[in-house]
């Protein structure tokens, strides 16, 4: 490939350098809830509509509870484990940063038997060599690996414990098995493109079920508590929310998924995501100095695109970040600090294909401006 000494032209991105989903409409702004209480008749309202939203768009079963939760994806996943896990064996699955956590928070635990199944990064782990017996903790969607699961065929139907899954950077942008998982959790964050700070739980009947017989040898955060006198602590999943949220952050939630229902929903997410991820594949695919961290396609995040740059090493893509950053064409695209050097390119819904693809001509500048003679 020659090397593209010329800057590319303006890139003149449809979404801006940090592609996002348009701003709040005018109606999301007239009817914005601020400076209420949260436990407010209309504000507990606010609150089971993000709820009812997040069941209609992406079909999670009538039976399933949906709550908000403290703390984002990370506190979702923490309150899943603190609340339900050591009833029996657990295998922790991770194959990239977040999900090694999870295997460090269940040895603090102390939970036995616990089975660590952990792969490299661009690797994933042999699925059938999870015991189905145990509980099953596992990431959907490495958002600092870019390997996912490729399906949810690998989980049984009949399976004793239950399948608690970190699904953040995952929901949105995939047709989830619901029925095949017990516990799911994500944040508005991710694909919906929102605001920060907090998560969502759903559970199963069986996780349900775990709750109200199952007492953890560990005194709970009043944050991890699902349950009162015994029983499901329903008005979690009716909008009471355990802490206080901002009202302002809820908002900004809705109006992405009034978005996201405007553009098809959750097909119209997924067809997004694909697109973006189907134009770097495509680049990829002619570039001889770049490939997926993902090493098996079937296992390629359409979120998080995670690319290696050959003869490229820390610094170079350090350097090539500053100068994308600098020419205000790209932020924040570096791989996760832990992960081996590369770019990681968010491809969710809210970007918008024609700039990933008004992206990728620069990075070829940046590349060959930085590689190492």
């Amino acid at each position: 490939m020659e090397r593209p000494n010329i800057k590319p032209q303006n890139p003149n991105f449809s979404s801006g350098p940090c592609a996002k989903r348009p701003g709040w409409s005018v109606d999301a702004l007239s009817n914005a809830l601020t400076g209420r209480s949260h436990r407010s008749a209309p504000g507990k309202a606010k609150l089971k509509q993000v709820i009812d939203l997040h069941t209609s768009i992406l079909g999670i079963p009538d039976d399933y509870r949906v709550g908000i939760v403290p703390a984002s994806d990370t506190g979702a996943v923490e309150m899943a484990m603190w609340s339900l896990l050591g009833e029996r064996g657990v295998d922790m699955v991770a194959w990239e940063s977040f999900g090694a956590d999870w295997v460090k928070d269940a040895q603090a635990l102390g939970l036995e038997p616990m089975r660590d199944l952990t792969a490299d990064y661009g690797q994933i782990v042999d699925l059938s060599m999870i015991n189905q017996d145990h509980d099953v903790v596992f990431t959907w969607n490495g958002t600092t690996s870019g390997v996912r699961v490729p399906h949810g065929d690998w989980i049984v139907d009949d399976r004793q414990g239950l399948m608690i899954c970190d699904a953040t950077s995952a929901v949105f942008a995939y047709d989830i098995p619901w029925t095949k998982l017990d516990v799911v959790t994500w944040s508005w964050q991710k694909v919906l493109g929102g605001e920060a700070a907090h998560g969502m739980i759903v559970l199963s009947p069986r996780a349900v079920e775990r709750l109200e017989s199952y007492i953890p040898p560990r005194a709970l955060p009043k944050i991890f508590r699902m349950t009162k006198k015994g029983a499901i602590d329903e008005a979690l999943f009716q909008g009471a929310t355990i802490n206080t949220p901002s009202m302002i952050a809820v908002e900004d939630c809705l109006d992405a998924l009034n978005w996201v229902e405007g553009i098809g929903g959750l097909k119209g997410c997924i067809a997004r995501s694909t697109a973006n991820y189907n134009a770097i594949a495509e680049w990829v695919d002619r570039t001889p100095w770049a490939d997926f961290l993902a090493r098996d396609p079937a296992t390629h995040s359409t979120t998080s695109i995670c690319l290696t740059l050959q003869d490229m090493d820390a610094d170079g893509i350090k350097a090539m970040c500053r100068m994308l950053d600098a020419e205000d064409v790209a932020r924040d695209i570096a791989g996760y600090r832990a992960a081996p050097p590369g770019l990681r390119i968010w491809g969710g819904a809210t970007v918008e294909t024609s700039d990933i693809k008004a992206l990728l001509p620069w990075i070829e500048w940046a590349y060959f401006q930085n590689l190492k003679k």
